[in-house]
């Protein structure tokens, strides 16, 4: 699925939730500029898939019509499929980096990141007999996935093998923030995204 059909499911879902929202909030929501929200609110109406609306005189209101409930429900098994497909890229692909390390040579790894992929690479080295020492986020929270969590800066009393990146979107700043904190870089493992 692609970037335009993920932000037409995402607006016709928060229309559909709301249809009092504001352009303000679904500029917020989609992460782009207000500008580019009415485009998009224009196009997805002059396709029939959203009603606008003004009642009273200053006040804006959009309706998801029939033929957008269609379109957000194609829409949304795309994205099912699309997420699934890129979860099982993701996971053939821990699977194939981490397999010189399994687990009967008591590897332990460190995950760097709480994000969904995260979960996806803990449960992956569980299958594969690898434990996970613990997971390096810079949040507040003090365990994910009954492991503990720690800021980076704690690395150093953590008994590991190698520590496996999760961010794919900041993968080398975080590489090198690991290697100054004194882990040898040949013990960090970076996800590459799918294509």
């Amino acid at each position: 699925m692609n970037l335009q059909g993920q932000r037409d499911l995402l607006l016709l879902s928060e229309v559909e939730r709301d249809a009092g929202v504001t352009q303000r909030s679904l500029s917020s929501t989609l992460g782009v500029a207000l500008g580019l929200t009415n485009l998009y609110i224009k196009r997805l109406s002059r396709k029939g898939y959203i009603k606008i609306s003004t009642i009273p005189r200053n006040r804006i209101r959009y309706l998801l019509t029939p033929q957008g409930f269609t379109e957000k429900s194609r829409l949304t098994y795309l994205y099912m499929e699309y997420s699934l497909s890129y979860y099982r890229d993701m996971r053939t692909r821990l699977k194939e980096m981490m397999s010189p390390f399994d687990g009967s040579h008591g590897q332990r790894v460190v995950i760097y990141g709480t994000t969904e992929l995260a979960e996806l690479a803990y449960l992956s080295l569980r299958e594969m007999n690898i434990d996970c020492v613990g997971f390096i986020d810079g949040s507040s929270r003090e365990s994910f996935l009954s492991c503990p969590v720690s800021s980076l800066d704690r690395i150093s009393q953590w008994q590991f093998d190698r520590v496996l990146i999760t961010d794919l979107d900041h993968a080398a700043a975080c590489e090198e923030q690991l290697v100054q904190s004194g882990v040898p870089r040949e013990k960090v493992l970076r996800l590459s995204p799918p294509e």
